[in-house]
């Protein structure tokens, strides 16, 4: 007959093939002990009787001799090894309802207190800095969204991630009926990623377009409540409840809508040269105010070393050897021409 190899468990809590050998052979006899188990299946039998035993497969026999073993119903088996996790589960859940209790007797209070502040007029601008406390406060606010969410993304493609964890939020939106309208930057359209969420979004009765420049990144929703983001404070938002500033923000949102282009999910040859046309012309017009790099790349959404690239060509387009000489010469070519008094008539 073989040896009787216990062999290590697997990973999932599975019977190595020599207990599970060992318990059908226990199973068939009343008791016995690991020199009858070992003469029947061959050596090792320890091994696997201490495994099963562990499981709570084996138990002492009755009798009082410690050396004999009998089986035990994997019934019984599992009620003893879930016993402490059973325990365990009962108290979490007894300290979950605990620790709920205390939270929710704090919802007088604080109901009482939004309603004095919303008749006082203060908590009308609040800034929320910590930004899983901005993205918690997002969700919350396209679960409640019932007519449109405006959004406003400069800064070109949108992170995959960031696409990830707005696909799912933005359908449910949309398959409510809540209507959804979308300005990006031009450069958004060459981000595969971003282009795709697009398609999705899209196919399901978004709207989007994109912009060259002048976008301030800000959420609003349902003409009620806007978030927008707070300078030089990254994943941090002011959150706007006041009606005056949240119409001025969807009166600015309307009117860079106006002026925006469909995202159409392939750029075709004469799409792509349409569009850096105006992103070169947006460039040329930054360069003559004496914008720096940094500044020129973040407005337009692309990176520092693209937008360094772009400002080399148009430099030897117009022919100068520095930046203030390029910002000296397009705003020279962009200024007016006054009449020669002399060629005026008297």
């Amino acid at each position: 007959m073989p040896a009787l190899e216990p062999g290590p468990a697997g990973a999932s809590g599975e019977l190595s093939p020599a207990a599970r050998r060992l318990y059908a052979y226990a199973v068939e006899r009343h008791a016995f002990d690991a020199c009858e188990a070992t003469g029947a299946l061959g050596v090792r039998a320890a091994a696997a009787i201490t495994e099963l035993a562990a499981a709570h497969l084996l138990q002492r026999a009755p009798g009082g001799d410690p050396d004999r073993w009998s089986a035990v119903a994997p019934r019984a088996a599992a009620a003893r090894a879930l016993a402490p996790l059973t325990l365990l589960v009962r108290e979490t859940h007894d300290e979950m309802d605990r620790l709920r209790g205390r939270l929710e007797a704090l919802v007088p209070a604080y109901e009482a207190g939004t309603a004095h502040r919303d008749l006082s007029g203060s908590g009308r601008l609040e800034l929320v800095t910590d930004l899983g406390a901005v993205r918690g406060l997002i969700a919350e606010l396209v679960s409640t969204c019932e007519r449109e969410l405006l959004t406003s993304q400069p800064g070109g493609g949108r992170p995959q991630e960031t696409l990830e964890e707005s696909i799912g939020r933005d359908e449910s939106l949309l398959a409510r009926g809540v209507r959804m309208r979308t300005i990006y930057q031009h450069t958004a359209r060459y981000s595969r990623p971003t282009a795709a969420y697009v398609e999705r979004v899209t196919a399901l009765g978004a709207q989007v377009r994109t912009l060259g420049d002048g976008l301030m990144r800000m959420l609003i929703f349902d003409e009620h409540t806007g978030l927008m983001a707070v300078p030089d404070r990254s994943g941090a938002a002011l959150v706007v409840r006041e009606p005056g500033v949240v119409h001025f923000m969807t009166a600015a949102f309307e009117r860079s809508w106006v002026g925006a282009e469909p995202f159409p999910t392939s750029v075709g040859p004469e799409a792509a040269r349409s569009i850096s046309d105006e992103l070169r012309q947006t460039m040329v017009r930054m360069l003559s105010e004496g914008l720096e790099d940094k500044v020129i790349a973040r407005r337009l959404g692309m990176s520092e070393r693209t937008c360094q690239r772009h400002i080399a060509e148009i430099m030897r387009a117009v022919g100068a050897k520095s930046r203030f000489q390029a910002g000296y010469l397009l705003a020279a070519a962009a200024a007016p021409t006054t009449p020669d008094r002399r060629d005026t008539p008297a």
